[in-house]
């Protein structure tokens, strides 16, 4: 079993340059925690950024790990140079509706 999250942030007019140039760097850290990246689009008419991040278990899981990921220092050390560019963030968990 694999839980995915759905992560759409509306990022600031004229930003989205920087949150793209900054992204990438959050993936392996992601990684090392196990986590899995499905996609990122980038719609920069609208500002928004979307992706998915999956991980083997189920919801429960997915937070404790989360959890862990978000106090790690890898994670602060990405963030030191965080672009500081959305402005709101919707964050859920998905399934696959057309998956056998």
């Amino acid at each position: 079993m694999t839980t995915v999250q759905l992560r759409r942030y509306q990022v600031e007019p004229g930003r989205m340059a920087d949150f793209l140039a900054w992204f990438p760097a959050l993936r392996p850290v992601r990684e090392q925690y196990g986590f899995r990246l499905l996609f990122a689009y980038a719609d920069e008419a609208a500002d928004t950024f979307t992706w998915a991040v999956e991980h083997d278990g189920d919801e429960a899981e997915f937070r404790a790990v989360e959890a862990t990921y978000t106090a790690s220092p890898e994670r602060a050390q990405v963030f030191e140079t965080f672009p500081a560019c959305i402005s709101s963030m919707e964050l859920g968990f998905v399934r696959d509706v057309l998956a056998g």
